[in-house]
C-alpha cells in the first residue's frame, strides 16, 4: 500500500497579499478551480494502489484543511496538527510512525501541498515506476527535468542507473545534492543532463525512513516519538504533544536524511512542475495572452505587456505597464517588478514587526462554522458580514466590552440570548447587550447571512468568553 503524506504546514508569504499566514497559498485556488491542497490530492486519482491520505498541517489551518478535503470527496486517514513548525523531516517522521503502526510494509508518498503539476499522468507514471524500488528499500526522490538554468532551486546530481532498462523513468543513484547555484553554474548543470531540480517530493517505506532517521538524526526521531505517543484526539484531528514537538530539532528531509543516506535514488520527472514560489512563477505557468499578460478577475488593460494582474475585489486598470506584478485584494495592493518579487517577504516581515493584521489575516476570515468579513470600522464601532453554513453553530459566548446588533439578510437564524431562544428570518433583527450570553445557529438548508454591528470600547476578537463550543476551541 502506498500512503500519500501531504505536507501542508507552510505560511506562503512570498505570494502576499493573496497568501497570508492564516490563509496560505496551499489553501488558495491559484492555478484552477481547486485549491493547491485539493489539486495535490485530485491529481493522484490516476495512480493505482493508493491508500487514504494523511495530512500534516498547521494547527490554525485545521478547519480549512478539513473542509477543503470534504469538498472534493476525500476522507483522510488522519490530519495531524503541528503546534509549531519544525520543517519536513519531523512531519514525515510522525506520518511514518502512524502508518507503520498499521502496516510494516507501507510506502509513503510525500508531497508538498503547494506545488503545481501540469501533467498529472506523468506524475502517476513516475510514482508507479518508483513503487518497486521504494518497496525494495530505496529512498526515492523525484528530480524535475530542468527546462532552463534556474537559480531559485536546489539541484540533484544523478549517478549511475539502478538495474536494467534505461528508460526515462529508470531511477538513478543520487550522487549529491547541491544548493541553489549562481546563473553560470545553473547553465552548466542544465547543459550536462546530469542534474535535476530538487522537487521536495519523496517515496520510501515508512520503516526504512525511520531506520535511516534513527541512524542519521536520532534527536528528531526521539522527539517525534514522544510527541506522537502523547498526541490527543480533537474532533477529526490528531494534536501532537506541544512540548515534545517543540523540543524537536527543525530540519528538512533533505538535510536530515537524503543528503547522508547511501540508499537515495532519483527518478526523473517531466510533468510541467512548479513550486509556485513567487508571483513571477505564477505568471510563467499562467494562461498568457497575445501580449504575454496573465489576468484574473475584473481587469482592463491598455498597452500592458508581460505582466500578471490579479483583481480580487474590484476593477483594476493598467496602462503601459511591462513586466509588472499587480495584485489587488480587499485590504492591500501589491505592485512589483517581476524581477523583484522575492522581496515580498521583506514587506511581510515589516508588516509583522508593526503588528499589522494584513500580514496574517484577510478582511474575510474563515471559521469552522462559516466566515466573517469586516466591511466598515471606526472608533467604537465595527460592521461585519457574517455567513453561517447550513447546520452550523457558533459558540455560546459573551463579550465584556461590546454589544451587537444582528440583521438577518438571508436564511433563518436561531438565536440564544440569555434565557431566550429566538427564530429570525430575512429582514428581522435583534440586539445582544454587553455581558449577555448568546449563540447563533443556522437550522436551515441554505447559508445564513447577517449583518452585525458592534459597538463598544473594545472590539478585538479576543473579547470572547466561550461557555460551550462544538469545535473544541477554548
Amino acid at each position: 500500500m502506498i500512503v500519500p503524506v501531504i505536507l501542508s504546514g507552510g505560511a506562503g508569504t512570498r505570494l502576499w497579499p493573496l497568501s497570508r499566514e492564516l490563509y496560505p497559498k496551499q489553501l488558495l485556488p491559484l492555478v484552477n478551480e481547486h485549491t493547491m491542497l485539493q489539486d495535490t490530492l485530485v491529481r493522484l486519482r490516476g495512480a493505482e494502489g493508493l491508500g487514504d491520505p494523511l495530512v500534516v498541517c498547521n494547527e490554525s489551518h485545521r478547519f480549512l484543511v478539513a473542509e477543503q478535503l470534504r469538498q472534493v470527496g476525500i476522507d483522510p486517514a488522519a490530519i495531524f496538527l503541528e503546534p509549531v513548525g519544525r520543517n519536513t523531516a519531523p512531519a514525515v517522521a510522525v506520518a511514518a510512525l502512524q502508518v507503520l503502526a498499521k502496516d510494516e510494509d507501507a510506502v509513503l508518498l510525500v508531497l508538498p501541498a503547494d506545488h503545481a503539476v501540469a501533467d498529472p499522468a506523468a506524475l502517476c507514471a513516475a510514482i508507479e515506476a518508483g513503487r518497486q524500488w521504494a518497496e525494495a528499500g530505496q529512498l526515492i526522490t523525484f528530480g524535475i527535468v530542468p527546462t532552463a538554468p534556474e537559480t531559485g532551486y536546489g539541484y540533484i546530481k544523478a549517478g549511475k542507473a539502478l538495474g536494467a532498462g534505461g528508460n526515462a523513468l529508470t531511477p538513478r543513484a543520487v550522487e549529491r545534492f547541491v544548493e541553489k547555484p549562481d546563473i553560470d553554474t545553473a547553465r552548466r548543470y542544465t547543459a550536462s543532463g546530469e542534474y535535476y531540480w530538487n522537487s521536495g517530493m519523496f517515496m520510501f517505506r515508512a520503516a526504512v525512513f525511520l531506520r535511516e532517521l534513527e541512524s542519521l538524526a536520532p534527536a528528531i526521531l526521539t522527539a517525534c516519538r514522544n510527541a506522537y505517543a502523547a498526541a490527543s484526539r480533537d474532533l477529526d484531528f490528531t494534536r501532537l504533544d506541544a512540548a515534545a514537538f517543540a523540543a524537536c530539532p527543525a530540519d528538512s528531509i533533505d538535510y536530515a536524511v537524503m543528503e547522508k543516506t547511501a540508499a537515495a535514488a532519483v527518478i526523473p520527472l517531466d510533468a510541467g512542475w512548479s513550486d509556485v514560489g513567487s508571483w513571477s512563477a505564477l505568471w510563467e505557468i499562467g494562461p498568457q495572452g497575445t501580449d504575454g499578460n496573465v489576468t484574473f478577475g475584473d481587469v482592463a488593460l491598455e498597452g500592458a505587456k508581460n505582466s500578471y494582474i490579479y483583481a480580487g475585489s474590484r476593477l483594476v486598470a493598467a496602462i503601459g505597464v511591462e513586466d509588472q506584478i499587480i495584485v489587488e485584494t480587499a485590504d492591500a495592493v501589491l505592485v512589483a517588478g517581476k524581477d523583484r518579487v522575492q522581496e515580498v517577504k521583506s514587506i511581510v516581515a515589516r508588516l509583522k514587526a508593526q503588528n499589522r493584521s494584513e500580514a496574517t489575516l484577510h478582511r474575510k476570515v474563515f471559521r469552522p462554522w462559516g466566515a466573517y468579513e469586516c466591511i466598515d470600522a471606526a472608533e467604537r464601532f465595527q460592521v461585519k458580514r457574517i455567513t453561517v453554513n447550513p447546520g452550523a453553530t457558533l459558540s455560546l459566548q459573551m463579550h465584556h466590552h461590546r454589544a451587537e446588533h444582528w440583521v438577518v439578510v438571508r436564511g433563518t437564524a436561531r438565536i440564544t440570548r440569555g434565557d431566550e431562544v429566538l427564530m429570525l428570518s430575512e429582514n428581522q433583527s435583534t440586539y445582544i447587550p454587553l455581558g449577555v450570553s448568546h449563540r447563533l445557529e443556522n437550522p436551515g438548508k441554505i447559508t445564513l447571512e447577517l449583518i452585525e454591528v458592534q459597538s463598544g470600547s473594545y472590539l478585538g476578537e479576543d473579547d470572547i468568553v466561550r461557555f460551550e463550543d462544538s469545535y473544541g476551541r477554548s
